[in-house]
């Protein structure tokens, strides 16, 4: 699914910092060689990405879904000095291929990448979040605002890709709504009315959903 009409796609790329050659190799063969290319960031969200990690100017990143690494490069690119990105992945059939743009990247020795399940990894971890980045399963994305919240400093941001779900969460008046509908409405819904953090839920892309701990 075309998210804006492609016209305005090749404006805003147009009128917009390209990617570094890295990327844009990362970008071309996720295309070419993996399942599901649609799940990668893209330039667009990539820059925007990179735009909030530099503002904050992070020490510790989580990511939740690393899928081919694009969304992690561009997370690292506002590290401090001595930042760290963790991001988890349970498919370990991508791990090679991902772990090969990690290692030609600046950010090689800065980049903590773990395989397996996030619900039992993350609860291990002992760092304190400045960003954290959920692009993952959607079921779980409830589950995984809660269990990162507590590891997010107060003033950090929690941000959710996919909010918008390629608009299906406008469908709530259909008879059966399915499972991953159902989570993402819930999840919106949750954050929105939780005290806990101010949202902002931004049309980028498929819907990026912005919280910010307060």
């Amino acid at each position: 699914m075309k998210f804006l009409p492609e016209e305005i796609e090749m404006y805003s790329e147009a009128h917009t910092d390209p990617e570094n050659e890295l990327l844009k190799s990362l970008n071309r063969n996720t295309h070419a060689n993996i399942l599901n290319p649609r799940m990668l960031s893209g330039h667009i969200q990539g820059r925007f990405l990179s735009f909030i990690s530099k503002m904050v100017n992070p020490d510790r990143i989580l990511e939740i879904g690393t899928y081919t690494g694009y969304s992690a490069l561009c997370l690292c690119e506002g590290l401090c000095q001595d930042g760290k990105l963790v991001t988890i992945d349970i498919n370990e059939e991508l791990e090679t291929f991902t772990r090969t743009y990690f290692e030609q990247s600046a950010f090689a020795k800065q980049i903590d990448y773990k395989i397996g399940n996030a619900v039992d990894i993350i609860p291990e971890l002992n760092d304190t979040f400045d960003i954290v980045f959920i692009d993952a399963d959607k079921k779980n994305y409830s589950t995984y605002f809660e269990i990162c919240l507590n590891k997010v400093r107060k003033g950090g941001f929690i941000l959710a890709d996919n909010v918008l779900w390629s608009g299906k969460v406008l469908n709530t008046d259909l008879p059966k709504i399915d499972r991953d509908t159902q989570a993402m409405l819930d999840f919106n819904k949750k954050v929105h009315e939780d005290d806990r953090v101010s949202n902002l839920l931004l049309p980028i892309r498929d819907g990026l959903m912005i919280l910010q701990k307060l």
